[in-house]
């Protein structure tokens, strides 16, 4: 699994070392690729383009579920790498980090 770090809440506004926060493309698997859909993908496209209300998360047994959501928003604040890679990778991350995820979009 890839290693949940701890963010700074600066991280979380201006974003992280990203080397070490986000996998490289290569590694993240072709169903979080650009323009597949699953969950987890939705869940990232929604939080990033008109933010989320209402989230219960059920995380992975072991998984600290707010150190894991800062890592992903320091992820999500970064201006690099391209969008696609961000979202790729925080859906991938999202995924092995938890089992099940509810939330509605902020804007619906």
């Amino acid at each position: 699994m890839f290693e949940i770090k701890e963010v700074s809440d600066i991280d979380m506004v201006l974003g992280g070392n990203i080397a070490e926060l986000l996998p490289p493309m290569k590694d993240i698997p072709e169903e979080f690729g650009i323009g597949k859909r699953n969950k987890w993908s939705q869940f990232i496209s929604d939080w990033f383009f008109c933010g989320i209300k209402e989230l219960k998360l059920v995380p992975k047994e072991g998984v600290d579920p707010v150190k894991a959501i800062r890592h992903i928003r320091a992820i999500m604040s970064s201006f690099e790498p391209k969008h696609e890679h961000k979202k790729a990778g925080c859906a991938y991350l999202m995924s092995l980090w938890f089992d099940d995820i509810q939330y509605r979009p902020a804007r619906e």
